[in-house]
């Protein structure tokens, strides 16, 4: 990484900053917050017996942290513009890990929950953050290398979450799945107390209570509402639809009002910008087709394969490390070449192995699994990252904040309705095929089944990859507006412009 200082003329309008200090910062706060979302995930059985709860109770644990990133998010292209750089990433960073310290200790299941609700307020500030520091402190043609390195740890922590809580179940109690992160969150904090400095830019624009109350409504309706249809009674719950119905009414009169006022809370326009548009879009796929394969296979694994909890996180382990370690070469070629040299092949690399995998059955291979696994995480780095740094590249530094996020707001809901899509596919396929089985209370059948839904998804997923390499095919290398264009974002006639290719 450079730690050359920045100078005026690179585009970022930070002088003196050295970027390496800044960015390990960063990093080692975002790997402790991210490697806690999936942490847990193998000791929800262990959560069950000891506090006394069931399946659908226990999921809040997951679900609630998903809604409250999705609830904060888009607030926080607010708070960026009223508190420092270093005010933002500490108290980030101090709320998650009051919450780690709280779900330590938990003596009941409200109180874990409780603990689980302070992280996910604590990651849900920090992750805005981090890549609206990156945009500011990084100019443009070195974004790419600096957006993979944070890339690596978004994707290495997920990947690593299960296997080591499997090893630290296999010879802790679950508590110590929170007891063994308090470490790295105090490293956190006290190196970011020592190197991080401020870059952002304080506007303290106008609080709007009502964006902030139809925000919440909004993107909290959509995400619980889709969370919610991808477990219990699924699509035949009338929550499911209230939810959605009164998150989107709530999400529109959110953006009718952001168009209206002069400071909005979330600013909208960025998507007149089309590089950020369309990267928007394909990231929103993209966030679809990996929770397929996030959903789809552990299930595979173990209810087909027969594998248990552990084996089946080693055997997901190589994609996603090697995902990790792909993000910051992904990040060097994209600077190097734009974004189309890496997105189209990548997607290409997903769809074709998507349709292998629907070729995956009860006698298929763990080694075979695995090079799928490993193929589909390497196409999808290619797309990811690159597709990211390409429409925020667009942006004027004012709108930083804002595009910040929306990106990761918009990755949340992905998420969340993804999880739901192909949960719902999966199930269908499942029962489909029970209900002509002779015995439908044979295991092989209960095996063939599994693999009969996990088939259906796979298909509808390839088909959502053919959607993401149409919009892929649009984007391309884009520069910031200069100060003359940025001045003029403001008024009504300005149409901003995709810059030529520079190759």
């Amino acid at each position: 990484m450079n730690t050359s200082t920045l100078t005026s003329g690179q585009g970022s309008g930070v002088e003196g900053i050295r970027r390496l200090p800044i960015t390990i910062a960063l990093v080692i706060g975002a790997f402790v917050s991210i490697l806690n979302e999936t942490l847990l995930n193998v000791a929800y059985t262990d959560l069950m017996q000891e506090l006394k709860v069931g399946a659908s109770t226990i999921q809040w644990l997951s679900t609630s942290y998903m809604l409250v990133i999705g609830i904060l998010v888009p607030i926080t292209a607010l708070l960026i513009q009223w508190f420092t750089t270093r005010q933002m990433f500490l108290s980030a960073m101090i709320l998650f890990l009051i919450g780690t310290v709280v779900c330590g200790i938990a003596p009941s299941f409200a109180v874990l929950l409780l603990g689980r609700i302070i992280q996910a307020i604590g990651t849900g500030l920090l992750l805005p953050v981090m890549m609206n520091t990156i945009l500011t402190i990084y100019p443009t043609e070195k974004r790419g290398a600096a957006m993979g390195t944070i890339g690596l740890v978004i994707m290495f922590g997920p990947a690593i979450g299960p296997t080591l809580s499997g090893l630290i179940l296999d010879a802790l109690d679950w508590r110590w799945l929170f007891y063994l992160v308090i470490p790295l969150a105090v490293l956190s904090i006290v190196y970011g107390a020592l190197y991080l400095r401020n870059v952002s830019e304080l506007t303290k624009p106008r609080v709007d209570l009502l964006s902030i109350l139809l925000s919440t409504v909004g993107f909290g309706g959509i995400v619980y509402g889709f969370s919610h249809a991808g477990e219990g009674e699924g699509w035949s719950s009338p929550v499911v639809y209230a939810c959605l119905i009164v998150g989107f009414i709530a999400l529109v009169l959110f953006v009718w009002r952001q168009l209206k006022v002069s400071e909005p809370t979330l600013d909208v326009r960025v998507f007149k910008y089309p590089m950020f548009a369309l990267s928007a879009v394909l990231l929103m796929v993209m966030m679809m087709t990996l929770f397929s394969t996030l959903i789809i296979l552990p299930m595979y694994l173990q209810g087909a394969l027969l594998l248990a909890p552990f084996a089946a996180g080693l055997v997901l382990l190589p994609g996603g490390v090697i995902n990790g370690l792909m993000s910051p070469v992904a990040g060097r070629l994209f600077d190097k070449f734009g974004p189309r040299a890496l997105i189209a092949p990548g997607l290409i690399i997903v769809i074709a192995t998507l349709w292998f995998m629907r070729g995956l059955t009860t006698g298929s291979s763990t080694g075979e699994v695995i090079t799928l696994h490993i193929t589909l995480l390497i196409g999808i780095s290619l797309v990811m990252m690159p597709g990211q740094t390409t429409g925020l590249n667009q942006l004027p530094r004012s709108l930083y904040p804002h595009g910040t996020a929306i990106m990761n707001t918009l990755q949340q809901v992905s998420g969340a309705i993804g999880t739901a899509l192909f949960i719902s596919i999966f199930s269908h396929g499942q029962e489909r095929y029970l209900k002509a089985a002779a015995n439908p209370q044979d295991p092989a059948e209960l095996g063939n089944a599994l693999v009969s839904g996990m088939q259906n998804a796979f298909t509808i997923s390839m088909y959502v990859g053919v959607v993401a390499l149409l919009i892929g095919l649009f984007l391309r290398r884009t520069y910031a507006p200069d100060e003359a264009q940025e001045a003029a974002a403001g008024h009504p006639e300005f149409k901003p412009e995709v810059q030529p290719e520079v190759r």
